[in-house]
């Protein structure tokens, strides 16, 4: 499988370093498109790929190409690459970018729209992806074998799921984030040296998401394990119910699945 990538930016580069890394892919069989010298020769010299500035020659012989460039670049290199593709599976990474605005801009049937999230780069992201309908059980392999390097992935079969993916686990990461710093901050303004309260909150947050993954029990049920009637942990939780935690965060991925929807409006 030779494998193209127009941009050589963050999400690109934590794909083709799990490509490598896994030896589903050999570093001679990528070939990556960027028009920064910089990162071509950061590519060249960290992973062996082949690198050019030229899109087109790029995906002459690429068996897959993978869109992983910016969304205010997406219109440009669709015209670019427009009449220059032939059997080639075309993936794209780019959020809000539908299949409808592919098809149209690249004229060509064989496409698929993922969302990989931030912990791709370390080779535990979750990545969702359809396809059209032309895509082929061989195209639908390659994919499954790229997206699945990086971490997790899951096919579903209707797009509209691609915008609630985003807003879920593609944005969820920074939710997380956000979470974790409240805990290391709390943790500091009762009296915890802040080195102590990062590794409580890290390794707190990372064993939970564990628990409920090996346990496979709801969450809800975990919850109520630690809970105990009228101990910490449930005055912890009330102030938390009070506050709206909950709600917000139904508000906060909601917000997000519309902005998802509407950056592909735009586009």
């Amino acid at each position: 499988m030779r494998v193209c990538f127009i941009g050589g930016g963050n999400m690109g580069t934590a794909i083709i370093k799990s490509l490598i890394s896994k030896e589903v892919v050999a570093p001679t069989d990528i070939t990556v498109s960027d028009i920064s010298q910089q990162r071509r020769d950061l590519l060249d010299k960290e992973y062996g790929v082949n690198t050019t500035s030229n899109n087109t020659e790029a995906v002459k012989n690429a068996d897959v190409v993978v869109l992983a460039i910016k969304p205010q670049d997406l219109s440009n290199i669709m015209t670019e690459l427009k009449n220059n593709l032939s059997q080639q599976l075309v993936i794209c990474i780019i959020a809000g970018a539908t299949l409808d605005t592919m098809k149209q801009g690249l004229d060509h049937p064989y496409l698929i729209r993922s969302m990989p999230n931030m912990p791709a780069q370390i080779g535990a992201g979750m990545t969702v992806w359809t396809a059209t309908n032309d895509v082929t059980q061989q195209h639908k392999e390659y994919a499954k074998s790229i997206l699945s390097s990086a971490g997790e992935e899951i096919y579903v079969n209707s797009e509209k799921y691609i915008d609630m993916s985003t807003a879920l686990s593609g944005s969820g990461p920074a939710y997380i984030f956000l979470v974790i710093e409240a805990l290391i901050d709390a943790g500091v303004h009762i009296g915890i040296p802040r080195e102590i309260a990062e590794k409580l909150a890290i390794e707190t947050t990372l064993g939970s998401t564990k628990m409920v993954k090996e346990m496979k029990k709801h969450p809800a049920e975990l919850r109520n394990i630690v809970t105990s009637p009228g101990g910490t942990t449930v005055e912890g939780i009330l102030q938390l119910e009070t506050g709206g935690l909950r709600s917000l965060m139904l508000k906060a991925v909601i917000a997000a699945y519309e902005k998802s929807k509407e950056l592909g409006l735009k586009k």
